[in-house]
């Protein structure tokens, strides 16, 4: 059986509508929340990671791109603890823009992960690894003036690390169990279990003749 590569623009548009919207709400509920950007979510990465895995790489950047500008329009608040143009450059850039679409590359192990649970998850690590360098440089470089005593950059580690490691794990383990129970290879989804029993059938040889003659 082969996997169908034929679903429209117009299919692929509206499922990264749905899979932008429900990013961006699980982004809004979150149980923790730091105070100068940065929380844990609800699986609030892995649409996007679904949307980059199911469509390809340029339809996971452009909805990650996306939701990294719709993130800085909530986040406006945030520029007015820096000043200069470049602090705005780089808190535009690496807290917002960079860091979400880089959400978009969570498909990237399609091809070379045959598992989709494991392609998912490792794709899942890969952005939150990605998410949190953007976010430690933005640390280091304009958000320094709060780490009073502490090192410039463990401080940044600090406190990106505490959002973004329990972000990567949240994001892996809803990967390796939406991997497990969905498909998202075909131009319509279903059932895991759906997908293996077709190809059984597939890969079943046909019942023999045993009509006498």
């Amino acid at each position: 059986m082969q996997e169908n590569r034929r679903i429209s623009s117009i299919q692929k548009l509206a499922e990264c509508g749905i899979m932008l919207a429900l990013a961006v709400v699980l982004n809004e509920f979150t149980p923790f929340k730091l105070p100068f950007g940065g929380s844990v979510t609800f699986f609030a990465q892995l649409p996007i990671v679904v949307i980059s895995y199911r469509h390809g790489l340029k339809w996971g950047l452009l909805t990650g791109f996306t939701m990294g500008v719709i993130e800085m329009l909530f986040g406006l608040e945030n520029f007015s603890y820096v000043t200069g143009i470049a602090a705005y450059l780089i808190l535009i850039f690496a807290d917002y823009v960079i860091a979400f679409s880089a959400l978009g590359l969570g498909g990237i192990f399609r091809k070379s992960i045959q598992n989709q649970a494991l392609s998912l998850a490792a794709g899942g690590a890969l952005v939150s690894v990605i998410r949190f360098v953007c976010h430690f440089v933005s640390g280091v470089t304009i958000w320094g003036g709060y780490a009073e005593d502490t090192p410039v950059a463990i401080y940044s580690l600090t406190y990106n690390g505490s959002y973004m490691l329990p972000e990567l794990i949240i994001t892996v383990l809803g990967a390796l169990v939406l991997g497990s129970l969905l498909d998202f290879r075909y131009e319509r989804i279903r059932s895991l279990r759906r997908s293996k029993q077709i190809a059984a059938d597939d890969a079943a040889p046909a019942p023999e003749d045993t009509d006498a003659e």
